[in-house]
């Protein structure tokens, strides 16, 4: 029987979100705004105060030896969740039983010293830990060498870059043998090489018999890790079992929600110099769809408004896959196209033979002028490639097979004996 590591019932946090009031002052600016507040107060619309779920009523189970993921978009309470399992924050209502010791990777930077060098910070996460200094001396040339820093571990941390802050943190946390490890999307911070090492060490933890709660947004590292995942939306937990599963409910809810992408898309960002105004899959023949087959032609069309009439600019289309792989970047410097923009208008990029497997596909649009970036949106757009006339062949390849379709040929030529 498997003993449990993590125990969480009825697990809630509410915020208080208030308007803040800046110091007083007797500009004319100040003035006019106190007084408007006041008005507004005294007619009982007071608007600044408001109660946020970051999480509610969470309640699940996490086995000694088990990787689980957790995934949802921004704001749906992932880190609340590690940060209360940290004891960095208490719950409003419920509790959280931790079987062993907790190693976290939160924010970068959490739980280090800033005035403190790297060597110094080792042991006092250790210390923290509650391991004694001949334990931490034992693991203590894995650690630097794993993090990779050893020129600077007698650097105050404060000088560190946010990679080497994040190199040292995780080579601390995965090694100072914790009974539970929990990784936040902080790991992203690092380069490829060190994800992947990062990722093959939290396989070797949970080996081990010790357990991690890993929240990412890279479908790929969710999916090779981790054999079971929940899906966090607006702080509840709308799905717990296998990763496949989380990863099909949390793609499908991005689907249903494609039409608010636009207006409210915590993620889009952008001087708003130009912005887009919608955005439509359609097939060969023209007509708009959420199907594509492989192999046909494509067309991604985006409306966009330019209300300064700026003619210049560079735009283009990111494809990422259902596991968050980027498959293909579609910009326009790459194809050397260029157009005088209007004052409203339709990007459009046609593909005439789509080359993806079977799966699920995401749209990243953006568009940048020489004042930066103007409009960036992740998941404009969500399409599924569900057939596929690619290949002249009974088997169909899919997204597992690998990241896009190539058109190639075998022969063989026999040799003389």
């Amino acid at each position: 029987m498997t003993t449990t590591a993590i125990r969480v019932a009825g697990l809630s946090k509410v915020y208080q979100i208030s308007a803040e009031r800046k110091a007083r002052t007797n500009m004319l600016r100040d003035v006019l705004t106190d007084g408007l507040r006041n008005l507004v107060s005294r007619n009982g619309n007071r608007g600044g105060s408001q109660t946020v779920w970051a999480l509610r009523e969470a309640t699940f189970e996490i086995g000694r030896g088990e990787i689980a993921g957790i995934i949802g978009q921004n704001g749906a309470g992932k880190s609340t969740l590690l940060k209360i399992l940290s004891r960095i924050t208490e719950p409003t209502s419920g509790e959280a039983r931790i079987y062993g010791r907790v190693g976290s990777l939160l924010e970068v930077g959490t739980g280090f010293h800033p005035e403190l060098t790297g060597r110094e910070n080792v042991y006092l996460n250790g210390a923290v830990l509650g391991m004694t200094r001949r334990e931490i001396d034992r693991k203590f040339g894995e650690i630097v060498a794993f993090s990779e820093i050893g020129r600077f571990l007698d650097t105050p941390v404060k000088r560190y870059s946010s990679g080497m802050h994040v190199r040292l943190a995780f080579a601390v946390a995965a090694h100072l043998e914790p009974d539970i490890l929990l990784v936040d999307e902080v790991l992203a911070v690092g380069d490829a090489a060190f994800q992947r090492k990062s990722l093959g060490k939290m396989s070797g933890v949970a080996r081990e018999g010790r357990t991690v709660l890993f929240v990412s947004h890279n479908m790929a590292a969710i999916q090779n890790l981790c054999t079971r995942a929940m899906v966090l939306r607006q702080g509840g937990i709308v799905f717990d079992g296998p990763t496949d599963g989380a990863i099909k409910e949390y793609l499908g809810f991005l689907d249903l929600t494609a039409p608010w992408a636009f207006q409210d898309n915590p993620e889009r960002r952008g001087n708003g110099e130009i912005r887009f105004t919608g955005a439509i899959v359609a097939d060969g023949e023209g007509r708009a769809t959420q199907s594509l087959v492989a192999g046909q032609a494509a067309t991604f069309s985006f409306p966009y408004e330019n209300p300064r009439r700026l003619k210049r600019a560079a735009w283009g289309i990111d494809l990422f896959n259902q596991n968050g792989v980027l498959v293909a970047d579609l910009g326009s410097q790459y194809v050397g196209f260029d157009a005088d923009l209007s004052e409203r208008g339709v990007l459009r990029c046609h593909v005439p033979s789509l080359p993806l497997p079977l799966g699920n596909y995401r749209i990243f649009v953006w568009i940048a002028t020489d004042g930066g970036m103007a409009d960036a949106i992740p998941n404009a757009a969500i399409f599924d490639v569900q057939s596929s006339v690619f290949y002249d062949s009974v088997r169909t390849p899919t997204v597992k097979d690998g990241a896009c379709l190539i058109q190639y040929a075998w022969r063989h030529e026999p040799l003389a004996p």
